[in-house]
Parts: C-alpha cells; structure tokens; sequence
C-alpha cells in the first residue's frame, strides 16, 4: 500500500491495528508529512520493529529529480521521473515577495487546449498524492539551498487538468495546509482549471479556502471551443452559471486568466466580450503573455495591441494583473510543460 495515499485517520487506524500507540503515528506522520522523509529507517525515533513492519506493509509512491535547467531568470525547471518511467516537470519562480512552486497534477493532459505543449502530449494518466505533494517537497529543498529560504506559494498550474484528479489534488492540498503537515495558509495555494463546471460546483460545496484560478481565453463560444475542445461540454454559459454558484458558497473572488495569442483573441472586441463575462461576479483578471512552444501555431500579441486591451478593461473598473512569463529560455513557462524526458 502507498503510504502516502493515506490520511491521518486512515495512517491511525492501521498502526494502531498493528500494535502501536498513537504518540507513535503521530511521530511517523511527522517525519511523512512535515519532514518529508521517504525513507524508513531514517525515521530513528521510531522502534526498529515498527520500521520493518512499515516497510514490509507500505511503499513511498514518490518523484525522482531527473533533470534541472536554471533559467537566465532565476526559474528552475526540474524534470520528475515516476516509479513507472513517466514523466512530470515542476517549476521554482522566484519574485521579489515569493517564491513559487508549479506542480503538475497529471501526466501530460487530455484536454487539447491549441495553444498548450501539455495539451499536445495527451493523457497518459493521475499523478497520486505522493507524486503531488513530492514535487512540492523536492522544489522546497532545492530553494533553500539556492535562496536560503523555502517555499512561498503554490500553484497547481503544472502539467495536467487539477480538477480531473479531484480527490488527489484535493488530499494533497489537505497535507499541505493541515497543522500536522505542511501548515501552509490555504491563500497561498492557487488552483487553476481550464472550466470543469461540475468539478467548480463540487469545490464549493467542499468549502474550498484556497484560491481558485480558470483560463477563459476567450469571451465567445465559437472561439473558445475552437481554442479549448472543455469548452464543448462546459460552454460559457455553463461556466459562468458555476462560478456565480461557487461565489455565493464561498465569497471567494476568482481569477480569470487570458493569453493574448496575436490575431486571435487580443481584439478590443474580445475585450469587451470578455469584460462582459464577468459581470455576474468579482474577479481579477490576469493577461498572461504567450508562449510559444514546438510547432505552435499561435504568436504572441504585439506590444500595442496588447497594451490596447489592457487599457479597455482598465476604463471598465476592472481588476487586470499582467503576467510576465518566467523561465521561457528553458521551456519551463505557463504552457510550456510538457512530458517528455
């Protein structure tokens, strides 16, 4: 069995089957989930009995560093190698306030979004709890070593649709905001989703604390469906019925991100189109800069056209935040990713 597939409560009731205190499972919880050890015999002040039988009943399904490439930048884009041969990469960015972790939730990704390396890959399968939260521990320790100082921020935004794998994104987000675990504020964690409705509704009928993200893209349904296939079963109409639903549960404003992609979407009539998506709930509203990747066919939008569309949205009272992409000459930026060695 995956140990770390467990919860704390499901982690108790085997030990204490197995013969042990609870003081006990609360020190190898500690050493799983606030240590990030993957070995069992570093957990010493654990009996050598309990250890064996640790090891004789469990496993670690966990990510291996196979690759890093450091950007011009200061980005780190580590390449993770899965007990099973795939592959995921995560991405350390650094800011004058934060340092960010990316993380990916699934090996490459089904949903075919035109503009993305990782929509290009496929499906190949969900990554587990470990796998998840693993990638997090591993860019924590290359942080300190680099800045002296961990981790900041999260963001599911890796490769992968994080909504797809609901129940291991959401435990892994539960191990890092958990006291016994990472203890790391919910409003640090960012979640993004290209717009599964069923999935938004079900976050906030879960009470979801962290911040939630959806790429839009486009404001109308012929393009949006052209530029993301989601949108055929979860069209504009629906998702913005969800959003509303998931701002009346939980009062939590959502970021809508939107890449400019040069003649396709970066008119002022897609702003306007966009701007009135918006009307029925707050948001804040993130240009994110296009970037290209292999075989792309998309460019991203000129300086002025792309300061135009800002500026409208600007006029309208709107929230807009530009995002400047890290890690571009490494491949390690949004869209980038992808699942190859």
């Amino acid at each position: 069995m995956d140990i770390l597939s467990l919860s704390y409560d499901e982690l108790l009731k085997i030990c204490l089957e197995m013969g042990e205190k609870k003081f006990r499972v609360e020190q190898l919880y500690q050493w799983l989930w606030q240590k990030g050890v993957r070995n069992f015999d570093e957990m010493l002040n654990l009996s050598k009995t309990f250890r064996e039988q640790l090891k004789e009943r469990f496993f670690f399904q966990t990510v291996h560093i196979d690759k890093q490439l450091t950007s011009k930048d200061g980005s780190i884009k580590v390449s993770f190698r899965l007990n099973d041969g795939n592959f995921v990469e995560g991405v350390l960015i650094p800011a004058k306030d934060r340092l960010t972790a990316c993380i990916s939730s699934q090996v490459g990704c089904g949903l075919g979004c035109t503009f993305c390396a990782t929509g290009a890959q496929g499906f190949t399968r969900n990554l587990t709890v470990g796998e998840i939260t693993d990638q997090y521990f591993a860019l924590n320790e290359i942080a300190k070593r680099q800045s002296g100082h961990g981790i900041s921020n999260i963001v599911y935004m890796g490769m992968g649709e994080p909504l797809q794998n609901y129940d291991h994104v959401m435990k892994s987000i539960e191990h890092l905001t958990e006291a016994k675990g990472q203890a790391m504020a919910p409003s640090r964690i960012t979640l993004s989703t290209a717009g599964i409705v069923k999935f938004i509704k079900q976050l906030a009928d879960d009470g979801f604390a962290c911040n939630l993200a959806v790429s839009l893209h486009a404001g109308n349904n012929g393009l949006r469906t052209k530029l993301m296939p989601v949108n055929k079963a979860n069209d504009l109409q629906k998702l913005s019925d969800a959003i509303a639903y998931y701002y009346e549960k939980t009062h939590n404003r959502i970021s809508i991100e939107y890449t400019l992609l040069h003649g396709v979407n970066d008119s002022i009539e897609h702003a306007r189109e966009l701007a009135d998506f918006t009307k029925r709930f707050p948001v804040k509203i993130n240009i994110i800069e296009y970037n290209a990747h292999e075989n792309s066919p998309f460019e991203k939008s000129e300086k002025q056209t792309f300061e135009a569309f800002i500026a409208f949205l600007e006029r309208l009272n709107l929230i807009v935040n530009i995002r400047y992409s890290k890690g571009k000459d490494i491949q390690g930026a949004c869209g980038q990713l992808a699942k190859k060695k």
